[in-house]
Order: C-alpha cells, then sequence, then structure tokens
C-alpha cells in the first residue's frame, strides 16, 4: 500500500475556492481503480491549510491518479489559490492495523 499526504498553503481570501477544488478532486479520485482512499481536511492549527490523505494499493494506482484528466486538471486550477509550495510525502507501507 502507498499512502501519500499533501499540504496545501491557500491564500485566505481563496480558501473556499481551493476547498471546492480539493474535494471535486477527492470526489472523482476515490472513484478510480486502486485508490482505497483519498480525504481532504483543513488543518486546526494552521486554517490556511488544505491537507490530502490519500491511500493507494500500488505504484500502479499512483501513477494512474497522475495521469488522469481530473487530477492533470487539478494541477492548472489550484496554483492561484495557493500561498506556498505545496508538499508531498510518500509512504511505502508493507501492513497496517486498525487500533481502535
Amino acid at each position: 500500500m502507498i499512502v501519500m499526504h499533501a499540504s496545501l498553503p491557500v491564500q485566505p481570501d481563496g480558501h473556499e475556492a481551493a476547498l471546492e477544488l480539493v474535494t471535486d478532486l477527492a470526489e472523482q479520485s476515490r472513484a478510480e481503480d486502486g485508490v482505497i482512499d483519498y480525504r481532504v481536511a483543513t488543518d486546526a492549527e494552521e486554517p490556511n491549510t488544505v491537507r490530502i490523505f490519500e491511500q493507494y494499493e500500488d505504484s500502479d494506482a499512483v501513477d494512474a491518479h497522475m495521469q488522469s484528466d481530473h487530477f492533470q486538471a487539478f494541477q492548472g486550477e489550484i496554483g492561484a489559490h495557493l500561498a506556498g509550495e505545496p508538499t508531498l510525502l510518500r509512504f511505502d507501507v508493507e501492513s497496517s492495523t486498525q487500533v481502535m
């Protein structure tokens, strides 16, 4: 399994538009083959930071997502709402266990 965590610093006046874009992206991404989960959250301590948590079955699913039309469209639109450089972390996970 592959887990990705993106942090997007958004402009205060572009926050609502950014949330709409990432929410649409998440909805479309959850319908992709190989996507286990795709969630968006606003950081409680940094309200102008949007976080995206993604889970994929494998690298092929990640590659397909990155090449999808909806992701490419998102990439073209989100920049107008950013207040800085986004970060993206990738975690290659051998197993996971639900603790609660």
